[in-house]
Parts: C-alpha cells; sequence; structure tokens
C-alpha cells in the first residue's frame, strides 16, 4: 500500500469515528431500554435504579478520571459547579425518573419512539442558544430542517402505521416465547400518561445535551465532567427518593449478582458513563444536534434487537418508518456538513482578510518610519 493510500485511509477513518461512535452508543442505548423495560417490571423502583445506575457509573469512572486527567482538569469554579449540578439534575434525575416511569405506563418500543422528539428539541434549543449555525436560506440548513421533520415522521410511522407482519426465519419458531411487553397488565398500560412523561424527560434531556456543551467549553476533562454529573445525579437522586419514597426502604434492596445489580450496572456503565463521555466527544466536534440527529436508532435497533432476542414480529410499518428515518438522518448529516464546509470557508476567508490587513499596516508602518528618517537626516 503507498504512502497516499494510507493517508487516504487515515483521513477516512478520522472522519467516520464520530458517526461510529454515535452509532455505536445507539446500539448501547437500545439494548439498555430492553433491559431495563425488564428491571421494571420485576419490580424494581425507577427512583433507585436511576440512583444505582448513575452510582455504579460514578463509581466506574472516577479512578479513571483522577488518573488520566490529572493534568488536564481545569480548576473549579463556582460557576462550573453550579453546571455540573445543574447537568447532575437534568438528566439523571428528572429525565430518567420520568423516562422510566413513563416507560412503567407503556411499553420499550413505544418508550424509544417517543424519544424521537429529541432531535427536534435539542435543535430548536440549539438555535436558539447559537450553538448551531442555521441560515434559513442556507442549502445546508434548509437540508437539517427538512432532515429533522422528516426523522420525525418516520418515527411517526413506525409507532403508528401497522401494516401486513413480515415473517421472519428466526421468528417463526419461537412464537410461544413472551416478550417483556406481555409482562405488564393491560390494565395498567396508560399510553398517554407514558407519553407525557416520556416528552417531558426529552425536554430535559435535550436541555442537558445543550448545557454539556456549553460546560466543555471551560471544563475540558471530559472524563472528570462525566464523573462528577453521575456523582451529582446519584446524590440529588437519593435525596429525591429519600423524600417521595420516606420510609419504604425495601425498595432499596438489590443483591449482588441478581439481574436488577447487573441492569443498573449495565444502564449505568453504558448509557450514564461512556454515553455522557462519547457524547462530549462528539458535540466537541459535531455539536448536540449531531450526537441527538442518531437518537431515531435507537427505535430501529430495539425492534431489529426485539426480533431477535424476545421474538417479536416485524411490519410493514416498521420497516417503511424505519427507511423514511435513514432518509432524514442523511439529511441531517449532509446538511450539517455542507454548513461546516460554508463556515471553514468563510473563516479562511477572514483569516486571509486579516492576514492582508496586517501586511498592509506593516508597510504602512515601515514605510512612515524610512519618512520620518528621511526627514531627520
Amino acid at each position: 500500500m503507498s504512502s497516499n493510500s494510507k493517508e487516504c485511509l487515515m483521513k477516512n477513518l478520522k472522519r467516520s469515528k464520530p458517526y461510529l461512535a454515535v452509532i455505536f452508543l445507539q446500539f448501547g442505548f437500545g439494548g439498555s431500554a430492553i433491559i431495563a423495560k425488564t428491571a421494571l417490571n420485576n419490580g424494581m423502583s425507577h427512583y433507585t435504579f436511576s440512583v444505582y445506575r448513575n452510582l455504579f457509573a460514578a463509581v466506574v469512572f472516577a479512578p479513571f478520571a483522577a488518573l488520566l486527567e490529572r493534568k488536564i482538569r481545569p480548576k473549579m469554579t463556582l460557576s462550573i459547579f453550579w453546571k455540573i449540578m445543574l447537568l447532575g439534575l437534568l438528566e439523571p434525575v428528572i429525565d430518567q425518573n420520568l423516562y422510566y416511569a413513563g416507560m412503567k405506563y407503556t411499553t420499550a418500543t413505544f418508550a424509544t419512539a417517543m424519544c424521537n422528539v429529541l432531535p427536534a428539541i435539542t435543535f430548536l434549543l440549539a438555535w436558539i442558544l447559537r450553538l448551531e449555525n442555521v441560515n434559513v436560506w442556507k442549502v445546508g440548513s434548509q437540508a437539517k430542517i427538512i432532515g429533522t421533520i422528516i426523522t420525525l415522521g418516520g418515527a411517526t410511522i413506525m409507532t403508528l402505521v401497522g401494516g401486513p407482519t413480515i415473517g421472519l426465519p428466526w421468528t417463526k419458531h419461537h412464537n410461544n416465547v413472551p416478550t417483556t411487553t406481555n409482562v405488564v397488565s393491560p390494565n395498567e398500560l396508560n399510553p398517554l400518561k407514558g407519553a407525557i412523561f416520556i416528552a417531558a424527560g426529552c425536554f430535559c434531556w435535550a436541555c442537558f445535551y445543550n448545557l454539556q456543551a456549553i460546560t466543555l467549553k471551560k471544563y475540558q476533562a471530559g472524563m472528570s465532567l462525566t464523573s462528577l454529573i453521575c456523582m451529582s445525579g446519584a446524590l440529588q437522586g437519593t435525596a429525591l427518593t429519600l423524600l417521595v419514597q420516606r420510609g419504604n426502604f425495601g425498595i432499596w434492596s438489590i443483591h449482588w449478582g441478581s439481574s436488577l445489580f447487573y441492569a443498573s450496572l449495565y444502564c449505568g456503565i453504558v448509557n450514564s458513563g461512556i454515553g455522557y463521555y462519547v457524547s462530549g466527544l462528539i458535540m466537541n466536534e459535531k455539536g448536540p444536534v449531531f450526537v441527538t440527529a442518531f437518537n431515531p436508532l435507537n427505535m430501529v435497533i430495539v425492534a431489529i434487537l426485539g426480533s431477535f432476542i424476545l421474538s417479536e414480529q416485524l411490519n410493514m410499518g416498521r420497516v417503511v418508518g424505519a427507511a423514511v428515518i435513514v432518509v432524514g438522518l442523511y439529511l441531517v448529516i449532509w446538511g450539517s456538513s455542507k454548513d461546516k464546509i460554508s463556515t471553514k470557508i468563510v473563516s479562511t476567508n477572514i483569516e486571509n482578510v486579516e492576514s492582508n490587513n496586517d501586511k498592509e499596516l506593516a508597510e504602512i508602518k515601515s514605510s512612515n518610519q524610512l519618512v520620518i528618517g528621511d526627514e531627520s537626516v
């Protein structure tokens, strides 16, 4: 392989890193939706589930943050402290409790489907906070807006449209296997109540992503920030649980090696720990909207994994919705890349103009000095 080919390959790998990382996150989030639903159906309180999840994440990531970022960790200021406390409240406490409470009243697939409002809310907040460059007269920004709408449309199709069932070879021989949705009594399901909880949680999640992007500009130690957010979330979540569930100490019971223990450990490490840290790395390069733009893939992954693991049947509505989501995601990604290219061109032109101005000023100064020297002679 020639040196040019190696350089080209390395450039392509570097460009693909954010895309691969965010897709990896969606696979992790998809698995946690099924695991969390199982844990909640087995009787675990969503209050304690949220606390244990963030506690495990803090315990696992804090030692790595202390060792790897000891030289680059910025000083803790009062402004950063309050931002971390707010971050710990928005996603680890409010969003997670609303999401898990909503999931109790619905199903795992419905919960992940409702979370597809996240990219649109994040995009609007980032637009308002000027974290996302939007110019409605430019093609790139138009593509991002249209892509977000198409993505939400695809998620709506997957949620509301049924259609004929698609027979898959790996589901034909497992029709008698119960799914997680059958564990919940139909009388306990309340889609409207669950949808309100999940939508409110997504608003807090979108606020969290935008505030995380702002905080990372001042506090650039991503792993330390992740650990502090999880610690803050665990402490605030414990206070909330003791207040709301006072006297009910049985909800704190969790046994080593039990399914509830592993569910909290998985969701803590993958969703809270790796999720916050990797999302922060991607945000520094691509912004918060890019991270959430891939969130609809979560529902596609849950549908596919559900057909394998839970033997759930796929219908035509889900397949069509998934295809529409892919088109919407492509438009968002393409629009982001176009805006990034145009921003680079503008910044390059500004730098060229500034350098030319500096040269002209230097020439004027040198000519003035020559004139002054001649006059003195």
